[in-house]
């Protein structure tokens, strides 16, 4: 059987504020914040993880929270998140919602056959709230001040801008395993977008790809995207597709323990940042489900430095 992902994992991003970040996340968007922990690499910084109200893969949007300049919008990087809901009355009741808190928000319109409703959060970061008919599991959170039958049921498609597909393409096809299946023009104008599925398709397991060569190279800062994270089952396939890069020749990370899920990074040839990771073990394995987010958690092998790294880390609110 053909190694395949089967979605996407989760997506992460940058942010200069983290405490204006936390309330537009929860507050704004009703998602719930379900670890809160720091960047394993650079625990000066807080790593954030919104999900839905089990914390199931595929919901997850993080934040690195970083002190840099606004992002340089462009080519080579990943433009544009799509967050799942169910139903065009779900977009309708998001677009009154955004428009009242002030956020920067366009109007209701077809993408690639489906509702969408694009908008920015206080950085800029942009988004696509996506129609995706209800398909699969839902799992409210209680909790969210969205109504259960509007909230964010998860990730996808993922949007990223390169300028030229030729060097792209074979690495989601042959490498990957995904396949192309259309094409539609670029909402904002910009070039053609080509639709990569993976696993069973849908909303929740797209790439879609926008070739604009008529864009220069974007800068990373706050309100850009880090990277994007696909869907594996299990240490296993992870382990396949370790091999499987190092088959093709593919530099990566190799594989590192986030403890959470286990990951591999790696560069597409247009420079954007790609991770596989696992669906488990998930983040209740060192709270309680139902105090997800609500202490600082750290790994084990970071726990014995608990106090100083506490102490250089600003408060949330």
């Amino acid at each position: 059987m053909t190694l395949q992902l089967t979605g996407i994992h989760h997506l992460t991003a940058i942010t200069a504020n983290a405490p204006a970040n936390k309330r537009f996340y929860t507050e704004t968007l009703g998602l719930r914040l379900v670890k809160k922990t720091v960047n394993q690499d650079d625990t000066s910084a807080y790593h954030l993880f919104y999900a839905d109200g089990k914390a199931s893969p595929g919901t997850d949007l993080t934040f690195f929270d970083w002190p840099v300049a606004p992002e340089r919008r462009g080519t080579h990087s990943i433009s544009r998140t799509g967050l799942r809901v169910a139903g065009h009355a779900s977009l309708d009741w998001w677009r009154e919602r955004l428009v009242k808190a002030g956020v920067k928000v366009g109007d209701v319109v077809e993408v690639d056959g489906r509702g969408g409703l694009d908008f920015e959060d206080f950085e800029g970061q942009r988004f696509r709230l996506v129609d995706d008919g209800g398909a699969g599991e839902t799992h409210p959170w209680q909790a969210s001040p969205v109504p259960a039958e509007h909230q964010i049921r998860g990730l996808g498609p993922i949007t990223i801008s390169v300028p030229d597909l030729s060097r792209t393409e074979p690495v989601l096809t042959k490498v990957m395993n995904m396949r192309e299946t259309r094409s539609y023009a670029s909402p904002d104008g910009e070039g053609t977008v080509h639709v990569f599925e993976m696993g069973e398709g849908g909303a929740a397991a797209e790439l879609h790809v926008a070739v604009q060569p008529g864009l220069d190279p974007a800068g990373q800062g706050a309100g850009a995207v880090h990277h994007v994270a696909f869907r594996t089952p299990d240490v296993a396939s992870i382990h396949e597709w370790t091999a499987r890069l190092k088959g093709f020749g593919l530099p990566s990370s190799g594989e590192v323990e986030r403890y959470y899920f286990r990951s591999l990074y790696f560069r597409e040839p247009n420079g954007i940042l790609f991770e596989i990771a696992t669906d488990g073990p998930g983040f209740a394995v060192d709270e309680p489900m139902e105090s997800l987010g609500e202490r600082l958690a750290l790994p084990p092998f970071l726990e014995p430095k608990r106090a100083s790294i506490e102490a250089k880390l600003k408060p949330l609110g």
